[in-house]
C-alpha cells in the first residue's frame, strides 16, 4: 500500500483519538473543578457561618454589657435584664437569660431553657448544647452571681442548610457544563491542529510519492547509460526522458515551494485594482503557442465595461495560468478551450471551459485537494488546482464548477467588483 493511501486511511483513526483525548481532558478538568468547587463551597460556608456567629456574639455581648451597666444593686433583677418599662426587651431574636445564685438557684426568662452546666463561669462567647439545640452563650460574675445570656444557633443552622442545598443543586449543573464545555472546546481546538498535522504528513507522503517516479526514471536511464556503450540515438532518447522527468520535478518542486510559502506566510501581498479582462487576455496570449502545438482552438471573450477587482496581481496571474494549463492539458487534440470574463454590478467572474472528459459529480468535492487527480489523462502532480483554490480563497473569491457547453468542465471563479469610489 502506498504512503498516500496509508496516511489518508489513518486520518479518521487519528481524529477519533482526538475525541478520546478530549474526553480524558474533560474528565480531568471536571475533577479539578469539582475539587476547587468543594474547597470554595466549604470556604463560603465557613465564612457565612463565622459572620452569623459573630453577629450573635456581638448581640449577646452588647446585651450583657448593657445589663451590667444598668445593674446598680447587689443582684441584677428582671428589671435590669430586660430594661425599664416601656423599652423593648433585649434581643428581638430569642435571647436566653440565666441568673445563677451562689446557692445554685437558677432564674431564667425562658420556660424550658435548661441551664447548661457547661455554661457556668463562661466569660467569652462559646457554643453549648441544650438538648438537641446549639446555643451560643456569654456571661460574667457579679457579686458571686453568674449572669449568662444565650441565643440559639437556629439561624446559623438554617443558613448552613440553605447553602448546602444550593451548593448540592448548583454543583452538578456546574460540573456538567464544565464537562461538556471542555469536550467541545477541546475538540474545536485539538481537531484543527491534529488535522493540520495529518495533512502535513499526507503532504509529505504525497510529495515523496510524486518525486519517487521521476527519480526512478532518471536513475534507470543513467544506470543503463553507464552499464555499457550505446549508440547516439539511444543516448538522445535517454536524455530526452531525463529532461522530461527533470522538468516535471522542477514544476513539482516549484508548486510545493509556492504552497509551503503560502501556508507559512501570514502576511499576504498587497492587493491592488486589477482588470481581470486584461489579465485573462495576457494569460491566453502566453498559452496560445501551447494550444497551437496541440491544435487546440483557444478563444477569449471579455465583456465590455469595467472588470476590475482588488487582489494581488501575481496571484491572479498564477491562477489564470493554472486554469488555462489545466484546460489545455485535458482537452483532446484538436479540441477547444474558451475563456470568458464577465461582470455584473456586484461581481466579476472568469470562466474557463474545455472540451475534455469533464469532472464527474462525485469528484468535484475533491478536485482542490492537494495531489488529487480525478483522471491520469492530463498527467501532472495534482497541485495546480490546489494552488488555484488557495488563491481564490485568499482573495475572497468563490468557485463554481459545472459541465461546459463544449462537453468538458467549466471552472468559474468570481470576486467582488471594485468600484473607484472604494479607493
Amino acid at each position: 500500500m502506498d504512503p498516500m493511501t496509508t496516511a489518508r486511511r489513518a486520518r479518521p483513526r487519528r481524529l477519533g483519538l482526538v475525541g478520546r483525548t478530549s474526553l480524558r481532558v474533560a474528565l480531568a478538568t471536571t475533577a479539578v473543578v469539582a475539587v476547587v468547587y468543594l474547597v470554595l463551597g466549604g470556604a463560603v460556608l465557613a465564612i457565612v457561618s463565622n459572620n452569623l456567629t459573630s453577629q450573635i456574639d456581638a448581640r449577646l455581648t452588647g446585651t450583657l454589657n448593657e445589663t451590667v451597666r444598668r445593674t446598680t444593686g447587689p443582684v441584677p433583677g428582671d428589671q435590669d435584664v430586660h430594661g425599664p418599662p416601656g423599652e423593648p426587651r433585649f434581643g428581638l431574636q430569642p435571647v436566653l437569660f440565666w441568673l445563677v445564685a451562689p446557692d445554685g438557684t437558677v432564674r431564667s426568662n425562658t420556660v424550658g431553657a435548661t441551664f447548661p452546666d457547661s455554661a457556668k463561669g463562661v466569660t467569652t462567647p462559646q457554643t453549648v448544647a441544650i438538648g438537641d439545640r446549639q446555643v451560643r452563650v456569654v456571661g460574667t460574675t457579679i457579686q458571686g452571681y453568674d449572669l449568662i445570656f444565650g441565643q440559639t444557633m437556629d439561624q446559623v443552622s438554617a443558613t448552613q442548610a440553605t447553602l448546602l442545598r444550593a451548593e448540592a443543586i448548583l454543583g452538578p449543573i456546574l460540573l456538567l457544563v464544565v464537562f461538556i464545555g471542555a469536550i467541545v472546546i477541546g475538540r474545536r481546538v485539538a481537531a484543527p491542529i491534529e488535522l493540520a498535522r495529518l495533512r502535513q504528513l499526507e503532504f509529505t507522503a504525497d510529495a515523496s510519492h510524486e518525486l519517487r517516479t521521476p527519480l526512478a526514471v532518471i536513475e534507470a536511464n543513467t544506470s543503463l547509460a553507464l552499464a555499457q556503450p550505446r549508440d547516439e540515438t539511444w543516448y538522445r532518447r535517454a536524455f530526452e526522458r531525463v529532461d522530461a522527468e527533470s522538468r516535471r520535478m522542477r514544476r513539482l518542486v516549484e508548486d510545493l515551494l509556492w504552497l509551503a510559502r503560502f501556508d507559512a506566510t501570514e502576511a499576504r501581498p498587497a492587493s491592488e485594482p486589477i482588470d481581470l479582462g486584461v489579465l485573462a487576455e495576457g494569460a491566453a496570449d502566453r498559452f496560445g503557442i501551447v494550444a497551437e502545438a496541440r491544435h487546440i482552438k483557444l478563444a477569449v471573450r471579455v465583456d465590455p465595461g469595467s472588470n476590475v477587482i482588488r487582489a494581488p496581481g501575481d496571484w491572479l496571474d498564477r491562477l489564470l495560468g493554472v486554469l488555462l494549463d489545466n484546460a489545455i492539458k485535458y482537452a483532446p487534440e484538436g479540441g477547444t478551450v474558451g475563456v470568458r470574463v464577465e461582470a455584473d454590478q456586484a461581481r466579476v467572474a472568469v470562466t474557463v471551459d474545455d472540451s475534455g472528459p469533464g469532472i464527474p459529480a462525485d469528484e468535484r468535492a475533491r478536485i482542490f485537494d492537494r495531489f488529487h487527480r480525478g483522471t491520469s489523462a492530463g498527467g501532472g502532480a495534482g497541485l495546480g488546482l490546489a494552488i488555484a483554490d488557495a488563491v481564490v480563497r485568499a482573495t475572497n473569491g468563490r468557485w463554481r464548477i459545472d459541465d461546459a457547453p463544449l462537453g468538458g468542465a467549466r471552472l468559474s471563479a468570481s470576486w467582488p467588483r471594485f468600484h473607484p469610489e472604494q479607493g
